[in-house]
Formats: C-alpha cells, sequence, structure tokens
C-alpha cells in the first residue's frame, strides 16, 4: 500500500468511525430513554441501566454501519475534489478503478467487522439482554418494593412497603390485587418479610387485615389475620426458563438449527430468512461504498457540480437498502425473496465495479440541466423584478 492508499485508507476509517460512533450514540440514547423506567420502577442502579441498555449497541452497528461507511466515502471524495487532489492524481496517471482501491480496503475492514457482529457479537449481546433482564426481573422483591413507592408488579397488582427495616424486615405493607376480575383482595399489615424456599417466594405477613370485594355483594368480606402468605413465585422465578428467540441464535444455530428446537418447527422459514439476512450483512458495506465511488469518483472540475451525483448516490443507497428490508420481511413468507435480494446486490455492485473500470462519468442529461437553468433563471427574474410605482 502507498502513501497515497494510506492517506485515503486512514482518512476514510477515521471518518468512518466518527459517523459510526455519533449515529449510534443518538440512536442508543433514543432507545434507551424508552427503559428509563428500568430505574425509576424496579430501583435498579445506573449503571445497571447503562449495561443493560448498552447490549443492543451491536444490533444498531449492524444496521448504521454501511450506512457510515458511506457517508465516509462520499466526504472524503468531496474533500479530495475539492482540494482538487482527484484531478491532479487522474492527470498524474492514476485511473479511477486504481483510485477505488484503498476504498476498498477500507469496506474490507467494515465488512469484516459486520461479519463478526452480525455472526456471534449482536447475538450474544441480545442473549445477555434477555438473561439480564429476566435476573433484574427474578430479583423483584429486593428492588421494587423500594420504601415509601408503590411499585406495580402487574397490570393489576399494586404493593407499598412503608419501610425497610435491618433483616429485611418490611413495614407497613399495602397490597392492592385486581387480578382476578370477579373480586378485588385489599391487604394492610402491619410488617412482613420475604420467605425464598423449594416451593416458591412469598411474602408472610403478619398483624393485618383482608378484604374481599366480590362482584354482584355490596358489603365486602374483611378478616383479620395473624399471620398470611403472599405467593410472589410468579414475579421472583421468571429467570428459570430463558427461551432465545430468532434474532438470539448464532449464524450457526440458524445454518444449521437442531431438529428438536420447537421454534424452528413453528417457523422454519424466518430462521431461514434471518440466515440470509446475516449472510448478506457484509455485502452491503461493499455495494454502498461502490455505488458511492460510481457516482462521485470521477474526476471534475471545480466548477462542475457535484450535487445530481451526490443526490443520485444518496438515492441509489437509499433505494438498495429499502429494496434489502422489504426482501427480508418478505423472506419470512415467500422463497424467492432471499434470491432476489442477493441479485439485488450483485447487480449494484457488478454495475458499479463496472462505472469505476469504465472510468464513465454519471452526469445528468443536457437537457434536464438546461431545464433546471432556465427555471433557475425565471426564478431570479421574478426576484430581482422591481416594484411597481
Amino acid at each position: 500500500m502507498g502513501s497515497i492508499d494510506r492517506y485515503i485508507f486512514r482518512t476514510t476509517l477515521a471518518s468512518f468511525a466518527v459517523v459510526l460512533v455519533s449515529l449510534t450514540g443518538v440512536i442508543w440514547i433514543t432507545q434507551a430513554l424508552r427503559g428509563i423506567d428500568l430505574m425509576t420502577s424496579q430501583g435498579q442502579t445506573i449503571l445497571t441501566f447503562l449495561g443493560v441498555t448498552s447490549l443492543a449497541i451491536p444490533v444498531l452497528v449492524l444496521i448504521i454501519a454501511p450506512i457510515a461507511l458511506m457517508i465516509a466515502v462520499s466526504h472524503t471524495l468531496t474533500k479530495l475534489a475539492t482540494d482538487s487532489e482527484i484531478i491532479v492524481m487522474n492527470a498524474a496517471g492514476l485511473s479511477p478503478r486504481r483510485l477505488f482501491r484503498p476504498f476498498l480496503f477500507a469496506t474490507m475492514v467494515v465488512s469484516l467487522l459486520v461479519a463478526f457482529i452480525g455472526s456471534y457479537l449482536a447475538p450474544d449481546g441480545m442473549r445477555r439482554l434477555k438473561r439480564w433482564d429476566a435476573e433484574i426481573t427474578a430479583d423483584v422483591l429486593a428492588n421494587i418494593l423500594q420504601p415509601g413507592r408503590f411499585a406495580q408488579l402487574d397490570q393489576n397488582l399494586t404493593i407499598r412497603v412503608r419501610e425497610r427495616q435491618p433483616g429485611g424486615l418490611l413495614v407497613g405493607i399495602f397490597v392492592d390485587d385486581r387480578r382476578d376480575p370477579k373480586e378485588r383482595v385489599t391487604i394492610i399489615a402491619d410488617h412482613g418479610t420475604v420467605l425464598k424456599n423449594k416451593d416458591g417466594s412469598f411474602l408472610i405477613l403478619e398483624d393485618g387485615n383482608l378484604q374481599r370485594f366480590e362482584t354482584g355483594k355490596t358489603d365486602p368480606a374483611m378478616v383479620a389475620f395473624g399471620r398470611y402468605a403472599f405467593d410472589m413465585s410468579k414475579f421472583s422465578n421468571r429467570s428459570q426458563d430463558v427461551t432465545y428467540g430468532i434474532r438470539e441464535r448464532y449464524l450457526w444455530e440458524l445454518m444449521v438449527p437442531p431438529v428438536d428446537d420447537p421454534l424452528y418447527k413453528q417457523v422454519p422459514r424466518q430462521f431461514s430468512a434471518e440466515m440470509h439476512d446475516r449472510l448478506m450483512a457484509p455485502i452491503y458495506p461493499l455495494a454502498f461504498a461502490a455505488l458511492t465511488f460510481a457516482f462521485l469518483g470521477s474526476p471534475r472540475t471545480t466548477r462542475q457540480s457535484r450535487n445530481f451525483s451526490m443526490g443520485s448516490a444518496i438515492a441509489a443507497v437509499f433505494g438498495l437498502r429499502m429494496a434489502g428490508f422489504a426482501c427480508s420481511v418478505v423472506a419470512a413468507k415467500s422463497d424467492f425473496a432471499a434470491p432476489l435480494q442477493y441479485a439485488l446486490l450483485v447487480t449494484a455492485v457488478g454495475v458499479s465495479f463496472w462505472i469505476i473500470s469504465a472510468g464513465i462519468v454519471v452526469e445528468p442529461p443536457a437537457k434536464l440541466v438546461e431545464a433546471i437553468n432556465r427555471s433557475n433563471e425565471r426564478l431570479l427574474r421574478l426576484f430581482r423584478r422591481p416594484a411597481a410605482a
């Protein structure tokens, strides 16, 4: 790799890193704010919150990386064109095909990164996220029952504890249970403790009253108790059975799924669609970089506008990515969507390499340029027309 190649290679990867971190950070913040209730409702620390939400970052990088590479390639080419470096390189005998080589090296780095993330890192992060979420839910008795707060464990179950004393003693317990549509149970206890054994987890309430409002009756049934066990097993044992979805499977598990996998038996085509989506993910950086260079990599003078080429590159990349998303959705129901997506990617890469090798300058038709210029002249005359006296 020569000095020019190293210069372009470093510039492209540096721009890619900046764009990738910026876009991922912004999108991650918007997604993380949705899980802010993890701290507020379940009493988790800020470190737990950041740790849990950051596990979804590899999935974001998997989607953002090709777009970040496209922006980095366009930025580097614009910088080279603004400084007239592309024209000088072309005058020195450096063809567009030769100029594309350092961009191709940078694309290979990004493709390898995307392949690693798609095959292992992203599903591993989703698995950790699911296990961590299950552990947080399993520790609900220790984290949700915070003093002075109404904790909603279920849609129709609310618990409040006035204070927590040393030794795990809970004082001033209020329970409102409306899960049974035929009755509503309200429990007020002076104190209680949490008991975990082989039969499950229980909230042992002592010295309290229980009120049961049954549908169709005007008066509630009231019971004073000295000791009452409220079953909390449903909310403390959720982490025993963690079932991984399709997006949480590694690539090799999608390629050769277990025959006795119940999820695979239910949706075998979704396994195939996810596998093809993972296999095609490393090709998108190559397609995006090649398309961008095909539109912007040809030498132009400073008087020649690059706006049309930039707009065309963005439209081509956007159209290819939207078509890929559509094929991924349809692939779960049709066997022809995945081959069509492969064909689109191969066609995009093939046409881009042909344009680069032939040194074709992608310019708008002359009639279109004339029409745009005439329209601009009319607008200028309209705004410059002097006002009537």
